[in-house]
């Protein structure tokens, strides 16, 4: 199993945990939704349940769930900035084709 986070990505990470210092990690996991199948879900885990796998990443816990790991193995996630925007970027090798508005993407 392989995820990476870029240094952008752990930064934010960890200002959302220092926020929430009861929360077990950054759950990270794909959803069914959008025009293209599925959709990334980054948010605070506030427990660890029983059919998660939880893996430290350059010190940052990232809680997956056991049916999502297949979808995101060898994910690269970055944060980026863009004007007044700014979200989680991924770099996905399982997905084989992205929705026109990025949202959503399509894994084989």
């Amino acid at each position: 199993m392989s995820i990476s986070i870029t240094p952008a990505a752990n930064q934010r990470m960890r200002q959302f945990l220092a926020q929430s210092p009861a929360a077990a990690g950054v759950r990270f996991g794909v959803k069914r939704t959008g025009c293209s199948g599925f959709a990334y879900v980054v948010d605070l885990a506030e427990t660890a349940d029983a059919d998660d796998q939880t893996f430290q990443i350059d010190g940052v816990p990232v809680i997956v769930d056991t049916k999502s790991l297949p979808m995101v193995d060898g994910t690269v996630i970055d944060f980026q900035r863009q004007g007044l925007n700014a979200s989680f970027v991924f770099h996905n090798p399982n997905a084989t084709g992205e929705c026109g508005c990025g949202e959503s993407f399509t894994v084989s």
